[in-house]
């Protein structure tokens, strides 16, 4: 077990906005070099940056758009500790500080705005669903670390990513658009194209639309190999060999987001806003991989016998309310919004389900030995509906004391339904129109939250200050599902589930302005993942547990945030460690996930950022995080883990270097040249997921290099750019062996070379 002692501190920068933030306004006049002071919304009020005692990055829309980062996977070496674990665009695990045990409940919370996206329960699959929102006409991202149990409730127990859009603004009219071309290392072009219009009204009102439409084009192949050995059964036929085809993991991202903003009078405001935004993957990223070396089979291959699509479906529905009642502000939030993910999966050589290739088990029941050979392909559609409402009271600015209260519910339901293996003609993904569904699942849920929740902060003197945060929820649960299909002889109907908890949060933070230049702060606080019941499968062993509890991490926090020659150096860092309780866990019984609870893990580790401008026009940033996280304690054999073992899909040490400079040519036109380094660890897969000797399977280490230059004519622009130019083959997730042909494991990877041009045009 490693201490602090043992943390080098690596002076670095996750985002540009992390350390510039720290600049105070005073200071920024001193210098053509500083930059304005941030204002944030992380603690639920338009808050400075460098006032806030935590850990929090921010990210501005203008720098995500200059380096290309429109995605998760592009976050990895902008944000100091956040981790990804994904194969699919889209379906995405994404984890911070290191709290990550492999479960079905988000540890990370999703926010547009101040509206929360996706299921709160661990009964909709939301740990490998989150919002993976496009990041066009977006004002900043906001990622707090450690958790946010009081202002942001359930799920925020590693943290809270948000997403803070552009407002339409009564005052000007905008409109720009985009389009550019790129081509992909082992693929062909891909293409993307955003656009947006702000209209001023009149004086008071305001309507701002924005589209985007991207096309990602394959990189992965499937080259006719690996017919799939049936049964040991006379005069049964195998399946023919996988797919020849190029290309097959395209993805479409599109969408579009509409705000009408009515300052109704001096004192009242009220913003509505729709989203929509539809993610279409032809397959997923996951190439053959050796099982022992945890290397790629092939150059970018797959053994694919069917189509494994994926399209997902994002809509976001809110009115927000800004009421000054002379002395306080009311805030009112409302929101509707839905998920829908709708996919199917290759299981022709799933040996993981059935015990043997399904193909060969359909084979075996239903086939005709002679001339027909069957295989199988497994469909499934997730989705939640959910309403929420927030009232927030807040009070005016104040040198003394500074208070807001706020009430929460929210009302969700989601559904696993259907979840099928289907038998298909060999071959083809043609349904076998005479041959009953094989197997198939249906899991109902709802989840319905109260919450009151208060944050205050106490300026004891002018220099040194306390805050406190609190939060009490009430949430009830109920569950039901069905097992059913021709492999199982008839239909299984398991009794109805349901539980109620009511979980406590709390924070407590001081902070000191040591001088002008320099603050510390501590913090300590609390979040939680809602417990909920199991639905027990028949012939559970005594003791399956009926239901299961929250989990619940405390976070014990210092940091320091500075500047320095009158902002042209800022710098911040923090060191952690977080105490992980009563852990939720995914076990199989009989075929059937449960969530259970199981035993304590730690995370321990630093982040540090710093911003350097030494001269006019060139900006240095620099990030790194170190994170030690770790099991504690056994989990239950069905689980796997053992005392000691990493947490998944983790990296011990990541940084990211970011540097551009811009001077004028060409009269008013700006020129520039950027480039971005990201290097992330080596990380452990799943705990199940072991090689012979039984250690983890483990992910190498990867280095990505992005470079940009461009010259932008006010009116117009035009840039070139190039991602991943060193074509390294990152590893984002290991699959466990059973899915693949001949005993692979799958690897999905990050993008290879990609290099492109735009050009943007504005009005």
């Amino acid at each position: 077990m490693r201490t602090f002692d043992s943390i080098i501190a690596a002076i670095s920068g996750a985002a540009v906005l992390t350390t510039l933030a720290l600049v105070p306004a005073a200071q920024a006049q001193q210098s053509e070099r500083a930059v304005e002071e941030i204002i944030v919304t992380a603690q639920k009020r338009d808050e400075a940056l460098t006032e806030i005692p935590m850990s929090v990055t921010v990210l501005s829309g203008d720098f995500l758009e200059r380096v290309r980062a429109d995605s998760f996977e592009d976050f990895v070496a902008l944000i100091p500790g956040f981790s990804l674990e994904s194969s699919t665009a889209g379906v995405n695990r994404i984890t911070l500080r290191g709290i990550n045990t492999g479960g079905v409940a988000t540890t990370v919370g999703v926010y547009v705005n101040d509206v929360p996206f996706g299921s709160s329960s661990g009964l909709a699959n939301a740990a490998v669903l989150s919002g993976n929102f496009d990041t066009f006409d977006v004002a900043r991202i906001e990622v707090l670390r450690g958790p946010q149990g009081t202002l942001y409730g359930a799920s925020a127990l590693g943290g809270v990513m948000k997403y803070v859009t552009n407002a339409p603004d009564p005052e000007a009219f905008e409109a720009r658009g985009e389009v550019s071309l790129e081509s992909v290392e082992e693929g062909g072009t891909g293409y993307n194209f955003t656009g947006l219009v702000n209209v001023p009204v009149s004086d008071r009102v305001a309507v701002r639309a924005s589209g985007f439409y991207r096309h990602d084009d394959g990189y992965i192949d499937s080259i006719g190999n690996n017919p799939i050995p049936s049964l040991t059964v006379p005069g049964v036929n195998v399946v023919e060999g996988t797919r020849v085809e190029e290309d097959i993991n395209s993805v479409d991202v599109f969408g579009g987001r509409i705000s009408a903003l009515f300052n109704i009078n001096e004192d009242v405001s009220l913003d509505l806003t729709a989203f929509a935004q539809n993610i279409e993957s032809d397959a997923s990223n996951v190439i053959d991989g050796d099982p022992l070396t945890v290397e790629p089979v092939g150059d970018f291959v797959r053994s694919r016998y069917h189509e494994d699509y994926t399209d997902i479906e994002y809509r976001v529905y809110s009115a927000t309310l800004d009421w000054d009642l002379g002395g306080m502000a009311l805030q009112s939030v409302t929101s509707y919004s839905t998920f829908d993910q709708d996919f199917q999966t290759d299981v022709a050589a799933n040996t993981t389900l059935l015990g043997a290739p399904v193909a060969a088990v359909a084979t075996l029941f239903f086939g005709d030995a002679a001339t027909r050979p069957l295989s199988a392909v497994q469909r499934q559609v997730t989705n939640t509906d959910k309403l929420t409402q927030e009232f927030r009271l807040i009070s005016p600015e104040s040198e003394t004391f500074e208070w807001l209260v706020g009430l929460y519910y929210t009302d969700e339901d989601s559904g696993i339904d259907p979840q099928s293996i289907l038998a298909v003609e060999a071959g083809t993904d043609t349904l076998a129109s005479d041959i009953p569904t094989l197997l198939e699942a249906a899991l109902i849920s709802t989840y319905e939250e109260y919450a009151v929740f208060a944050n205050a902060t106490w300026y004891v003197t002018p220099r040194f200050e306390l805050s406190f945060g609190a939060r009490a929820s009430d949430n009830d649960q109920e569950a039901s599902q069905t097992l059913q299909g021709a492999l199982l002889g008839g239909s299984v109907n398991f009794e109805d589930a349901n539980s109620s908890e009511s979980p406590f949060t709390w924070s407590f933070s001081p902070r000191l302005q040591v001088n002008d230049n320099v603050s510390v702060y501590g913090r300590v606080a609390t979040g939680y993942r809602p417990g909920g019941p199991n639905v027990i499968p028949a012939g559970a062993p005594p003791g399956t547990p009926g239901s299961y509890e929250s989990d619940e991490l405390t976070n014990y926090e210092v940091g320091i945030k500075a500047d320095a020659l009158g902002g042209i150096l800022s710098f911040d860092a923090a060191a952690y460690f977080l105490d992980w309780e009563d852990v939720q866990l995914l076990a199989v019984v009989n075929g059937v996930g449960l969530n259970a609870n199981g035993g304590t893990a730690e995370s321990r580790g630093m982040e540090v950022s710093a911003t350097l401008r030494p001269t006019d026009g060139l900006t240095l940033s620099f990030n790194s995080a170190y994170t030690d996280a770790e099991l504690t304690q056994d989990t239950d054999p069905v689980v796997g883990g053992t005392d000691g073992d990493p947490l998944p899909f983790v990296p011990e040490w990541s940084f990211g270097l970011n540097g551009e400079y811009t001077w004028p040519v060409l009269g008013d036109a700006m020129a520039y040249v950027g480039a971005n380094l990201g290097y992330v660890g080596d990380r452990t897969a799943g705990f199940g997921n072991r090689l012979p000797d039984g250690s983890l399977r483990e992910a190498d280490a990867y280095t990505t290099l992005n470079a940009r230059a461009g010259i932008d004519f006010g009116s117009w622009s035009v840039e070139l750019y190039g991602n991943n130019l060193g074509d390294e083959d990152g590893i984002n997730d290991i699959n466990t062996p059973g899915a693949l042909p001949n005993g692979l494991i799958g690897l999905a990877l990050i993008r290879p070379r990609t290099v492109g041009i735009s050009v943007g045009a504005r009005f």
